[in-house]
């Protein structure tokens, strides 16, 4: 490949648990024949990853890099909740030879891209009233693991605060709920949300349910989802519903917190592949299951983000507004 004009160019990463997607962009427009994946499990590290990228696209010196992380960020440095890597500004400065660097948290990430993301990639599955344009938004992702980020219009700009949601407690209302609580408590430490509303909690909901059933199994959160659209495996359709039917308490739970009269976003590898059952298995009425709320949670609108690199078009537009940051090393 020639070699790129410096500093034209911006790195763009996503790093989930799994994967890794990079891109170049030129300003927030993300360049669609740069985007490649890579596997977590094959590369040692980031740096590692951002090298065989560079490489491949000509070793372009780029003018800035946005990394989004799937874990806590903090004083420029990250470390993945499922995945043992830790990433600083530092590194990815010197990968990148770039002058303005930021680290995001992946849903983060996701909520700069709103806005800026097709029509065609935007699938509604609960209804609610139009928003104003300035009303809060919330990002909601499931995949490998499970996070939120609430996104506010200010006079400033776009705001978009991390958290770290998938590890406060799961939410329990039934007894069923409580025995599936006390078994994962037994298993894991602590019965957190990403214990079932992730690519893993598929797995533990199924395996809870088999044992229940008297047939104990284990299965992919893939083979799940298998079993259940060939209708061959009740227990996989049971485990599908039971993880619906969580996910919209849920989102229910951080509408009430976050107040998102804008809209939640689902985005994540395990929201699209769930989407298709969620209206046949209650994930509305379970959002709105909230007593003398019940009425009110309908100012919520749900939509499914479709688009796998949507986190890349978010890391290109924070980095567009970005005031110049020159990373130095870490402490």
């Amino acid at each position: 490949m020639p070699p790129r004009p410096a500093n034209l160019y911006s790195l763009l990463a996503d790093i989930g648990g799994t994967n890794t997607r990079v891109a170049l962009a030129e300003g927030t427009r993300l360049l669609p024949d740069t985007i490649r994946r890579y596997c977590n499990a094959d590369y040692p590290g980031l740096e590692t990853v951002l090298g065989t990228y560079l490489a491949d696209e000509g070793n372009p010196d780029c003018a800035g890099a946005c990394v989004a992380v799937a874990g806590p960020v903090r004083d420029g440095a990250a470390t993945l909740t499922n995945l043992d890597w830790t990433i600083d500004l530092a590194t990815v400065a010197r990968a990148a030879r770039a002058e303005k660097v930021s680290i995001l948290n992946d849903l983060q990430a996701q909520g700069y891209a709103l806005g800026h993301l097709p029509a065609a990639s935007l699938r509604p599955i609960v209804e609610g009233p139009a928003p104003r344009p300035d009303a809060t938004r919330l990002v909601i992702g499931v995949g490998t693991g499970f996070n939120c980020a609430p996104v506010y219009e200010t006079a400033a700009g776009r705001f978009v605060p991390p958290a770290e949601a998938g590890h406060a407690n799961l939410p329990i209302r039934t007894e069923e709920e409580l025995e599936l609580c006390r078994e994962l408590e037994t298993a894991h430490g602590f019965p957190a949300i990403e214990d079932v509303l992730s690519g893993r909690g598929l797995s533990h909901v199924y395996a809870w349910r088999a044992r229940r059933a008297g047939a104990p199994a284990e299965l992919s959160g893939a083979q799940i989802m298998q079993a259940a659209e060939a209708g061959q495996d009740p227990i996989a359709t049971d485990t599908i519903r039971f993880f619906v039917r969580i996910l919209g308490t849920v989102t229910g739970n951080l509408s009430l917190i976050h107040l998102p009269f804008g809209g939640v976003f689902l985005v994540g590898g395990v929201a699209r592949a769930v989407t298709p059952w969620l209206g046949r298995m209650g994930y509305g009425d379970a959002m709105r299951d909230k007593g003398r709320f019940a009425g009110f949670m309908k100012n919520f609108a749900v939509t499914v983000i479709e688009d796998d690199y949507a986190a890349l078009t978010g890391c290109a537009h924070h980095l567009a507004n970005l005031r110049s940051i020159v990373p130095t090393a870490r402490r």
